[in-house]
């Protein structure tokens, strides 16, 4: 699995106009994407790094200051672009595949006690986002 983290001061995620998850005060932006060999187990390890990597203001975590997470599919961290001007999404987790795997990483942050807004999987998305630094981290597990 891998998450492209961004420290926010503010976020939101819109589907056809309309909000569906909305950070109001500053956290964290997870972007998630998933590949073909990901499992519940590393979903568990990257909710964890997420909630308590220290990268908030003042070296605390989501943990720390119950700050709260954006989750977001993002099959697209997965494409080859080694070659060519196409990208190639071989990489990246077919849907039935991936969608539990996401929403495993919603659940164990969440019984982490770490407060979660989503967007829709496999939907066309428009995410705002206000980046806090900026600070932005690759995490892989």
């Amino acid at each position: 699995m891998r998450a492209v983290l961004q420290r926010v001061a503010r976020a939101s995620v819109r589907v056809d106009d309309e909000v569906v998850g909305e950070l109001t005060r500053p956290g964290l932006v997870a972007l998630v994407g998933v590949t073909h060999a990901d499992t519940p187990a590393e979903a568990e390890k990257l909710a964890r790094r997420i909630a308590d990597l220290r990268i908030l203001r003042e070296e605390r975590s989501v943990s720390d200051v119950g700050a709260a997470v954006l989750v977001v599919s993002q099959f697209t961290l997965y494409a080859d672009v080694r070659k060519g001007r196409r990208p190639s999404w071989g990489r990246a987790a077919p849907a039935g595949v991936a969608e539990p795997l996401v929403e495993a990483v919603v659940t164990a942050l969440r019984a982490l006690g770490v407060p979660v807004e989503t967007g829709v999987f496999g939907a066309d998305m428009v995410v705002e986002l206000v980046n806090d630094g900026p600070v932005t981290l690759v995490l892989e597990v």
